[in-house]
C-alpha cells in the first residue's frame, strides 16, 4: 500500500518519475477529492483512479495478496485514515501491509535532477541503443545539441529554450553515466557536479569570501585571475580550442591577447582569411560576438533567397 503525498501549492503534473512508476504499476489507484489537481494529468496519461475515500479496515482487506493500492490523498493529508491504521497495527489482530509513504513532488529546486539520474542509470542499462555508446560516438550530438539551443535563444523561442537545454543536460548526464564504468578513472555525475560547485566558488571569491567587484570588469578579471592559477599556463592562448569555428576561434584569440595586455599586430597576408581575421578582431574589440553577427546577416541572407523562390516564412 502507498499513501502517494502531494501538495495543492506544487504545480500540477510535477510528479517525480519514482511516483509515475509506482501508479502505473499499481493494482489499484484511490482518490477522493474530485478535484485534486493531480487527476487530469493522471487520466492523461492512462491511469485509471477510483472516485473513494476508504476507511483503513477496506484499505487493508484491499491490500490482502500482495495487491498494490496507491491512496492520493488531498494536500492537507487524511488524518483519519491514518489514524485508523495505526490503529489496526497497534492493535496486533491485523496482518498489515507494507505501507509506503511516497512523496509526489519536491519542493526543493533540483531535486528533478535526480529523477533525470535515475531513469539515464536504467536506460543505459535496458536500452540496446544507449548501453552501446561512447563518449567519441556521442561527440558530434553534443556540439549539434549546443548549436540547436543557441538557435533557440538567438529566435526567442521559449519553448524551443527548454527542450534545447534538456538535450544539453542529457549530454552531462549521459556522458558521467558512461564514466562511471570506466574501469581506470570512474567518475559519476555527483562528481561532476561537485567539481562545478568547487570551480563556482573559488572563481567567485566576491560572493563567497572577502575580495571587491563592483563591475562586470572587475569579475572578469577575477575569473581569470583565478582561471590562470589553476591552470598555470604559460600563453594566454592556452586552452582555447583550436577546433572551434574559424570566427569565434579568431574573436577568441583577439580577447585573450588584449585582456592579456599582449600587445601583437594582427599577421598580414594575402587571402580572405587574414580579412577575416581582422573582422574577428575588430568585432570583438567593439563588444560583438562575429559568430552572432554572421548567424543573424546569414538568416537575413535566408529570407532573401526563400523570397525570391517565392516560398512562404
Amino acid at each position: 500500500m502507498v499513501l502517494l503525498t502531494t501538495s495543492h501549492r506544487v504545480a500540477p503534473g510535477l510528479l517525480s518519475w519514482s511516483a509515475w512508476q509506482v501508479l502505473r504499476e499499481a493494482d489499484q489507484v484511490l482518490c477522493a477529492d474530485p478535484d485534486h489537481p493531480q487527476l487530469p494529468y493522471l487520466r492523461e496519461a492512462g491511469i485509471e483512479v477510483v472516485r473513494q475515500a476508504p476507511d483503513a479496515h477496506a484499505l487493508v482487506e484491499e491490500c490482502a495478496g500482495g495487491r498494490t493500492v496507491v491512496v492520493l490523498p488531498t494536500g492537507e493529508g487524511d488524518r483519519r485514515l491514518t489514524d485508523g491504521l495505526a490503529r489496526l497495527a497497534g492493535s496486533g489482530r491485523y496482518a498489515m501491509p507494507d505501507l509506503e509513504l511516497l512523496p509526489g513532488s519536491y519542493d526543493l529546486p533540483g531535486a528533478r535532477l535526480l529523477d533525470l539520474v535515475q531513469v539515464m542509470d536504467r536506460v543505459r542499462r535496458e536500452c540496446p541503443w544507449t548501453s552501446r555508446k561512447t563518449h567519441e560516438g556521442l561527440a558530434k550530438y553534443a556540439i549539434e545539441e549546443a548549436y540547436e539551443l543557441v538557435e533557440a535563444i538567438e529566435t526567442g523561442d521559449r519553448a524551443e529554450l527548454l527542450e534545447e537545454l534538456g538535450d544539453v543536460l542529457l549530454q552531462v548526464v549521459f556522458h558521467a553515466r558512461i564514466a562511471e564504468e570506466d574501469e581506470e578513472e570512474p567518475f559519476s555525475v555527483d562528481d561532476v557536479a561537485g567539481a562545478l560547485v568547487e570551480k563556482l566558488v573559488h572563481r567567485h571569491p566576491h560572493v563567497f569570501g572577502d575580495a571587491e567587484a563592483e563591475t562586470p570588469e572587475d569579475v572578469r578579471e577575477h575569473w581569470q585571475r583565478t582561471k590562470d592559477e589553476e591552470k598555470q599556463r604559460e600563453s594566454v592562448t592556452d586552452g582555447i580550442p583550436l577546433g572551434q569555428p574559424g570566427l569565434a576561434l579568431a574573436a577568441k584569440l583577439a580577447g585573450r591577447a588584449r585582456a592579456g595586455g599582449v600587445a601583437v599586430a594582427l599577421p598580414e597576408g594575402e587571402g580572405i582569411g587574414y580579412e577575416l581575421l581582422a573582422l574577428a578582431a575588430r568585432a570583438e574589440a567593439a563588444g560583438v560576438d562575429p559568430e552572432t553577427a554572421l548567424r543573424a546577416a546569414a538568416r537575413t541572407y535566408r529570407d532573401a533567397i526563400r523570397a525570391a523562390e517565392g516560398v512562404a516564412g
